[in-house]
């Protein structure tokens, strides 16, 4: 990795450490303008046209949230100033504030850009896009948002849109982003419960997303044609893509149904209706990712494709990721004490 690539990754978990732990609104503000402005470099590709328009689109969204932000930074400093209250929130501002954090997260309602930006990435980046940039607007969103109702909605159109948008996918990269709003769904409900929990959904599915994308990005994958090819040349592969695609989907053997089964606990004896919508929307993802499984262990792909790299060997921390997605939901279950 390039040295200028070091400095600006380690400047953009700087940006991500400033807003978490900031105690003022100004400075969770100015750590996410430093997150933003930290990651449109490591976005740049050489002889990548498709990166270049990625890294504008990502650039205009973020600025809009983050203007909307500091707006909203604004009004509440003007309304603390006449009222002499250290936080007097209005439903409106705080209606506001949320609603740019959601942007800035790519959650439903506002996720258009996502699916597209992600497309004109690499999956490195990818993976950062769907992971660490997510934390700290929803470290600030657990914290400000009020209104369980809006919380409810907010669920629903993710776990919705989630689903059925990555359903007629052939991009690999826009089944993982629309996976990655249903998965925003589940997280945002554990804030009606326990604000908290959701770090625990976040590590478990950052490590089978990451699990998952590292192996794409070793074989240069990125459609599911090429995808077939290569879980059919190689055993190993397709059997660490199945699990890891399965426990993503929260199939109940592995690591990947013990954040959902936590929340489900949490809200099923307040909110069964939405648990229920939860569960439903999240069959349908596992669908698409059962698909994905059936089609590869079924048909044998015998023509060759020039893109895939197909002598290259499973790393030792593809193998790691495979066996947490294996074991993991054991180990959990006894550590956490939910038998």
């Amino acid at each position: 990795m390039y040295l200028y690539k070091m400095i600006f990754l380690s400047t953009l978990m700087m940006g991500t450490m400033i807003s978490v732990s900031s105690v003022t609104w100004l400075g969770t503000w100015m750590g996410l303008e430093i997150n933003l402005l930290s990651f449109i470099p490591l976005m740049k590709e050489k002889n990548n046209s498709y990166a270049s328009e990625s890294s504008m689109k990502y650039f205009l969204v973020q600025a809009l949230a983050s203007a909307v932000f500091f707006f909203s930074i604004i009004m509440i400093s003007s309304m603390n100033f006449l009222n002499s209250e250290i936080m007097l929130i209005s439903e409106f501002i705080s209606m506001i504030i949320n609603s740019s954090l959601l942007l800035k997260m790519g959650a439903a309602p506002f996720h258009f850009w996502f699916p597209e930006i992600i497309e004109g990435m690499s999956w490195i980046n990818s993976l950062i896009l769907m992971t660490w940039q997510k934390i700290a607007p929803m470290m600030i969103l657990s914290y400000s948002i009020k209104s369980p109702n809006m919380i409810l909605v907010i669920i629903i159109m993710c776990s919705i849109i989630g689903s059925i948008g990555g359903l007629n996918q052939t991009s690999l990269r826009k089944i993982m982003a629309f996976s990655s709003i249903n998965h925003i769904g589940w997280m945002i409900g554990s804030f009606l419960s326990n604000e908290m929990i959701w770090l625990i959904y976040f590590s478990i599915y950052s490590t089978i997303s990451a699990a998952i994308i590292l192996l794409l990005n070793s074989f240069n994958v990125f459609y599911l044609s090429q995808m077939f090819i290569l879980m059919s040349k190689n055993i190993l592969v397709k059997f660490s893509m199945m699990l890891n695609l399965l426990s993503l989907g929260g199939l109940p053997p592995f690591l990947g149904f013990f954040p959902k089964w936590m929340i489900i606990q949490q809200l099923s004896s307040k909110y069964s209706l939405i648990v229920l919508i939860m569960i439903l929307a999240t069959l349908i993802t596992l669908f698409f990712y059962m698909r994905i499984a059936y089609t590869s262990i079924i048909i044998n792909h015998n023509q060759t494709n020039f893109m895939i790299n197909q002598n290259i060997e499973m790393s030792t921390m593809n193998l790691m990721f495979t066996f947490m997605s294996l074991t993991g939901l054991t180990i959990c279950t006894l550590m956490f004490n939910l038998y």
